[in-house]
């Protein structure tokens, strides 16, 4: 067996029993992604998948449909023309995240580790080539998002928060305003004249934050979202204003209840919980899922007040099939978290859903040159990729682009 080989196997034998370290998994994820791997890697995998015990029923009917639905026979691209995996048309349950932590190397291998951070990304009907792979151009200078945000203060002065360094960057109305650990932190001094000021923390697109409010509550801000709030918190309600997509952990205070106005169309009240609102204006709809606790979701004359593992949805952008607020039950909590949890989730979504995603995130245009392929994938993929990476998983799904500059154009 070649060297190179062999020390792949030794990588991936440390990583499946927990005892690679972070340079050793970097290495290993460089490797892989080179190409350079014969058939001995491949059989590797191979016998650890057919020879691997699961540990309880949800890990035993996983890999059972994997294995008798053909999925296990893996190819190398250089010999069946860039086709990654046979793939049966019966469909299978992806493992839950605890699973892909402890044999997340043989799931990313069903894809040869085309990408590191790779778990599952495969397209449903997916078509035969019909043309040529696209050749994508140099696309290093298109990175994935990072943390960084701006913040607009209450005199209209601006601070680019990416550039700052950890300490107290303003004064606020008698509160101390301070970025630390990549996260900013109101601190009420006590010193306020009374008078309420309101900031402003926008993150563009290809940049997420987290705040503090002078509260305690805490809020995560996705890619090309923004969030005002007052600089301290007065009256009888707590009340901020999102756009974009914002997770809460709200302090609780029963005598100030916590209001979100969503894009001015809808509002979220709650005393104190955990939940997220999705209200990008170009998604078919307004989104707030709860995870812990209880908030009501109010639009115009209607209200739902949603339990854990709900989501209320009020359709927008002319897309609505009727009025009012929908709940869905048994809502997929990881796939609404993922992006705060650092990955993308592609489980059950469309291309367009995808590329509304990698646009904000890579901060790109997406555009499509004919109609948009209809296609729904499966996978989860970890936000720190490159662009370039990315592109080259959805050529192998059957996806065809061009990139120039920063817009990504989707061939028939």
């Amino acid at each position: 067996m070649d060297t190179g080989n062999q020390h792949i196997i030794q990588l991936l034998e440390k990583y499946s029993s927990g005892q690679a370290n972070a340079t050793e998994i970097e290495q290993l994820l460089t490797l892989v992604r080179t190409g350079i791997h014969d058939e001995s890697v491949v059989s590797y995998i191979e016998n650890n998948l057919e020879n691997f015990v699961p540990e309880n029923e949800e890990d035993i009917a996983f890999w059972k449909s994997r294995l008798e639905g053909g999925a296990q026979r893996i190819t190398s691209p250089a010999t069946e023309e860039g086709k990654l995996i046979d793939l049966s048309a019966k469909e299978y349950t992806t493992p839950r995240n605890s699973f892909l932590r402890k044999w997340g190397w043989a799931a990313a291998s069903l894809l040869l580790l085309t990408v590191g951070g790779t778990y599952f990304f495969v397209s449903k009907n997916t078509k035969e080539e019909t043309h040529p792979s696209v050749t994508i151009a140099d696309t290093k200078h298109i990175t994935p998002g990072k943390n960084g945000a701006v913040l607009t203060l209450a005199d209209g002065s601006q601070l680019v928060l990416d550039s700052l360094g950890n300490g107290i960057v303003a004064n606020q109305n008698g509160t101390a305003v301070t970025l630390k650990g990549g996260g900013l932190a109101y601190d009420p001094t006590g010193k306020s004249n009374g008078e309420v000021g309101y900031n402003t923390m926008t993150t563009p697109k290809g940049r997420q934050f987290q705040i503090t409010l002078p509260d305690g509550t805490r809020v995560w801000l996705n890619a090309a979202s923004s969030l005002k709030y007052p600089t301290v918190f007065s009256g009888n309600q707590r009340l901020v204003t999102v756009t974009g997509e914002a997770y809460f952990e709200v302090s609780r205070n029963t005598n100030m209840p916590f209001k979100v106005n969503v894009n001015g169309k809808a509002e979220v009240e709650v005393l104190g919980t955990q939940f997220n609102v999705n209200a990008y204006n170009n998604e078919a709809a307004i989104s707030t899922t709860l995870l812990n606790g209880s908030v009501k979701l109010i639009e115009n004359n209607n209200a739902e007040t949603l339990k854990p593992g709900q989501q209320g949805r009020i359709q927008q952008n002319g897309k609505a099939t009727n009025t009012g607020i929908k709940v869905i039950n048994g809502v997929d909590l990881n796939k609404v978290m993922a992006w705060k949890n650092g990955l993308f989730n592609f489980e059950g979504a469309s291309l367009e859903e995808i590329m509304r995603q990698v646009e904000r995130w890579y901060d790109i245009e997406v555009i499509y040159a004919k109609n948009v392929p209809d296609i729904e994938f499966e996978g989860k993929l970890t936000r720190d990729v490159p662009l370039s990476d990315l592109l080259v998983m959805l050529e192998k799904s059957g996806i065809h682009c061009r990139i120039e500059n920063r817009k990504l154009t989707v061939l028939p």
